[in-house]
């Protein structure tokens, strides 16, 4: 056994103690730390995994996110969440694994809970805040010490993703990764948004080896706290009324003749009016191989927006005539809310609208066992919007029947925004007039789950994607 030469001074011993202590604390520290993989940059909706390794056995620590994030008004506002843990005698918390106590800003174990479930802050952020895609996450003490640290960048796409203009479509884009492989091709079609919104979802898919061209079919004016905006694509039409199907065929067309894209293997995304545009699309146009309809519709509704008249247009048309429509009820009654503060539920004009006309649901009903395409439709069970749920199970109901392949997901407590990854914070989707729906946990664990089969799906269904 070593042992201290029997001369040693009291003073020495005092010098090596506060040594040993130094060493014991510098070890401590070094232990204490943030470990993601598969690395501090996460493309968001990819399997990852986030632990705090080295922290003081059975003690409770407290998890804290913080980022910055840009508001519809053009302000950035500051954004947070915490969580507390009870630490157990290894020292380690796997978010994946590890259930907040309660006063935490969510419940459950949740890998991505301190991410959804960010609030803003009253505090402003600093002059140089981060980007938008950097969260600082922090391991503290009761006390407030901070244990450890990290900074977690979330991607919404890969830096080697290349978009570019899709002319002759307005507003289009057509993104895909590099390299001479043949990709299987991918349409996007976006909501009563409208504009060039849909566009930013391009790099997303492209990222996981699809070529992908986003498109834009409809532009509304918009609107911000000093009044009224032009529309942000003026040669699209302003109004939501008798838009054409063709226009899908002619992104096919074009889709198909571009460098690396698989002709024989392009399949459509539609969200909200974007699914209702698809599935319509589907029974019509063999080309398409697969169809994945978020938060979608069983009939095509009524149109609306500058120069319609209420129930005198439809939605959609195909080769020059206006499809069967079902009309709302009390739609303009319902947008009032925005001008008084009453609670705006788009859902309710159009199931009341439905209600009142039964005998125009089956003329206004999407064939859809006519799609000869697999079929993926995802609804929330609280959506808001419009009943996406129930008609996501019309959907499949009709298409099993005629024994089509048809995959079904409903989040019974999820609203209407279910298209993205489950990463970004969900608590302020009901905070304004407009209600969409749904749980802040709800929303963001159905759109990570829905994301990830979504992928699969499709993956499945158009065959094997390029590696990145």
């Amino acid at each position: 056994m070593n042992t201290l030469p029997c001369h040693t001074s009291l003073p020495t011993l005092r010098a090596l103690a506060a040594l040993c202590a130094a060493l014991a604390a510098a070890s401590a520290a070094h232990a204490q730390q943030f470990v993601v993989k598969p690395g501090l940059e996460l493309l968001a909706g990819d399997p990852a995994q986030i632990d705090v390794t080295g922290l003081p056995p059975n003690t409770e620590v407290t998890l804290r996110a913080r980022r910055s994030m840009g508001e519809f008004d053009g302000a950035v506002r500051a954004y947070a969440a915490q969580a507390r843990f009870a630490v157990g005698p290894d020292g380690r918390l796997d978010l994946a694994t590890a259930e907040p106590l309660e006063g935490s800003s969510y419940s459950g174990a949740d890998l991505r809970g301190l991410f959804w479930s960010m609030a803003p802050q009253s505090d402003a952020p600093s002059a140089d805040a981060p980007p938008e895609s950097d969260v600082r996450l922090e391991a503290l003490r009761a006390d407030g010490t901070v244990l450890a640290a990290t900074t977690v960048r979330l991607l919404l796409s890969l830096p080697a993703v290349h978009a570019r203009p899709a002319t002759p479509f307005p507003g289009a884009v057509f993104a895909s990764l590099p390299g001479d492989a043949r990709r299987p091709g991918l349409i996007l079609l976006g909501g009563s948004e409208g504009g060039a919104a849909i566009t930013r979802f391009a790099p997303v898919y492209a990222s996981r080896g699809f070529a992908v061209l986003a498109l834009p079919y409809y532009s509304p004016a918009g609107w911000s706290p000093q009044g009224p905006l032009p529309p942000e694509l003026p040669t699209l039409p302003a109004a939501f009324a008798d838009i054409p199907l063709e226009r899908l065929q002619q992104a096919h067309d074009w889709l198909a003749q571009q460098p690396g894209v698989e002709a024989s293997r392009i399949g459509v995304i539609g969200t909200s009016k974007g699914a209702e545009f698809a599935l319509l699309a589907g029974t019509r146009m063999p080309w398409i191989k697969s169809v994945v309809a978020v938060v979608p519709s069983d009939v095509v509704w009524e149109g609306w927006g500058p120069g319609t008249e209420p129930g005198k247009r439809s939605s959609f048309a195909w080769r020059g005539e206006a499809l069967a429509f079902v009309p709302y009820k009390d739609f303009d009654k319902e947008f009032a809310g925005f001008a008084t503060g009453a609670e705006v539920r788009i859902r309710r004009p159009q199931d009341a609208g439905r209600a009142a006309h039964p005998e125009r649901v089956a003329p206004a009903r999407i064939p859809v066992e006519a799609i000869a395409a697999p079929v993926m439709v995802i609804g929330g069970g609280d959506d808001q919007v419009w009943d996406s749920g129930g008609m996501a199970e019309n959907i499949a109901a009709a298409r099993r029947a005629a024994g089509r392949e048809t995959v079904l997901l409903v989040y019974p407590q999820a609203g209407h925004a279910l298209g993205t990854t489950g990463w970004a914070p969900t608590t302020q989707y009901n905070a304004g007039p407009m209600k969409i729906g749904g749980t802040p946990e709800a929303n963001a664990r159905a759109q990570a789950d829905a994301f990830g089969k979504a992928f699969a799906f499709l993956q499945r269904t158009l065959g094997p994607v390029p590696a990145p």
